[in-house]
Formats: C-alpha cells, structure tokens, sequence
C-alpha cells in the first residue's frame, strides 16, 4: 500500500470488536505509522460506513472502513549533490557510512548540506514517508560521529526499523579511542541520562529524570595514555557513549563538550573520536538477519598511528 503516483482509495471490513479506529488501521495497515493514520483521519480522508470518524471512535464488526492515501508532497528540503559512502541499498532501506561533520537533518544553523539533501537527491525512488516525499531517519549520529547508519525509504520500513530501535533488537558497536587506559579491561556502565540542568547542550548522567542508558566496553588496544575501546550500546540515548566515558573518567578524545585537553594527552584532534563501526538490523521486509561494518576513517587510523609511536 505504498503511495504512487496517484492517489489510491482502499476498503476493509472490521471482523470483530475492535479498538479505536486508529489503533486498528495502524495494526491491519502497519505500513503507516499511527501518527500518519491520525492524520489521515483528521483531514477526513478515512471514513466509516462512509461518514468522517475520529482517530478514538469505536469500530464494530461490519463497520466499512475506507481510507484514501494521497500523493506524497515535495518535502521542502532542497536535494543536494553531496557524495554518499552507500554500504547498502535496496528499495526498502540505504545504509550509509556517515561522514564525520556531515549533520544528518536540517536545523537551526544547517539548513543544508545535511545528509537529508543528499538522499533527496541520490534516491530516486522515495516512496513518501507521513505524505511527503523524504528519507526516514531511523536513529542519528551526532556531527562529529562517524559510521553506519540506516535510513528508511518507505513509510512501512520506518514503522518497521523503529520498532527494532525501540524493542532493542538491533545491534549496534561503537569504536573510541579514550584518554587513558581502563581498569579493569572490560567494563559494564548502566545510569540514567538526560538533559544538564544548565547547560542543555550537554547531558548529564545519573539524572532523576533521566533515561535508562546501558553501555559496555571492552579494550581492544592499550596504547600511551590512551586506549581504543570496543563498546556496545544496549540503548541510544543522546550522546550516550561519551557522556558513559566521561564519567568513568576515560572520555574519548576530541570531545570538546565533556572533555578538554589535558597535558597527557598526546594529540588533541579536531573532533570526537567515535565511529559507529556496525550495525545490525532484521530487513524491514524479509526479516533476513543483515550485518553492516564500516572500517575507522583515516583520521582515526592517523591518531592511532601517532599514539602507538608514542
């Protein structure tokens, strides 16, 4: 039921007592989201028994409901040419190795050049995700991470991968290279996070308010006063990883917002040494299990070179 190029008018009937309308269509119709479905229902274009409902009205069995999803809009973000690393790409999905400084969604401050410019123009064949005609960012990267990321091309394969993000049913494994080395060897970090009661770009852990966030680290290289983590991540919170390495007092270098430079640092480099080295997902389609790997850019190979020489 994905949107074409022309609107497209469907029909069903409610074969026993259900819940609200817009419960039932998001789980007989999963390839819309129910907040799409709301939408939908508010601008009139789902009725039953041929009369506008409300996204709470009841459905008994026998109820008709008919539904219309309209062509999918230009979003207004401009398509740029901005090169893309593809690791994988099917009509369902693209994953990409994410460049460092490269911000994924327009915002304050970014109003182009993001990663969002660039699949509107690399992706021929959006097929149109909550009425407009745009990628589906599934999770982000900050700025300065670098590695693998997923992004959705249908609405039905966001429902999908955001419910394996939220379930916790992906995979996902992070490289850092950190201030020191840390003892023990492996490690195991679970706070809360959330927003700094002052600052708030920056977060903050064990807040009361704050969000379960789970990480756990092992050392894959003791190097001078310095060390290159593996560390798996349960949840995904804001900035988790380095909010988690800064507590333990081993923050990754080149974060300027929970670390600064210090004299045992060999080399300060200019951005956040984290990469998002795989990710591992079921198809939103298929549900084969897929595993995707993104080598460490250069510049944290060039670090790790000048740290084992040192």
């Amino acid at each position: 039921m994905d949107s074409t190029s022309s609107p497209q008018v469907f029909e069903k009937t409610v074969e026993k007592p259900s819940k609200r309308l817009d419960a039932w269509l998001a789980e007989n119709e999963p390839e819309h989201s129910r907040a799409r479905w709301q939408a939908l229902i508010k601008n009139g274009l789902v009725t039953v028994n041929g009369k506008p409902s409300k996204p709470n009205g009841r459905l008994h069995p026998g109820d008709r409901v008919e539904w219309t999803i309209p062509d999918p809009v230009s979003s207004e973000v401009l398509p740029e040419d901005i090169p893309l690393d593809i690791l994988y790409e099917d009509p369902h999905m693209i994953v990409i190795n994410k460049p460092a400084g490269l911000v994924v969604h327009p915002a304050a401050g970014n109003a182009d050049g993001t990663l969002v410019n660039a699949l509107l123009h690399h992706c021929t064949d959006l097929a149109g995700i909550g009425g407009e005609k745009r990628p589906g960012i599934v999770h982000r990267l900050d700025k300065d991470t670098s590695g693998v990321m997923v992004v959705a091309k249908t609405e039905k394969a966001m429902v999908e991968l955001a419910r394996q993000f939220k379930a916790r049913e992906t995979e996902k494994e992070y490289q850092a290279i950190v201030r020191g080395v840390p003892e023990p060897s492996t490690g195991h970090i679970e706070t809360t996070i959330g927003r700094h009661p002052v600052l708030r770009k920056k977060m903050m852990a064990n807040v009361k308010r704050g969000r379960h966030a789970v990480s756990d680290y092992s050392v894959m290289e003791a190097l001078k006063n310095a060390a290159l983590l593996r560390v798996r991540i349960e949840t995904g919170r804001t900035h988790q990883i380095r909010v988690h390495m800064a507590l333990i007092k081993h923050p990754v270098l080149g974060d300027r917002l929970y670390a600064r430079p210090q004299p045992a640092d060999a080399v300060w480099p200019d951005r956040q040494m984290l990469h998002a080295a795989k990710l591992s997902i079921a198809h939103p389609d298929s549900g084969d299990r897929l595993w995707f790997h993104a080598p460490l850019p250069p510049d944290m190979e060039a670090l790790l070179d000048q740290l084992r020489l040192a």
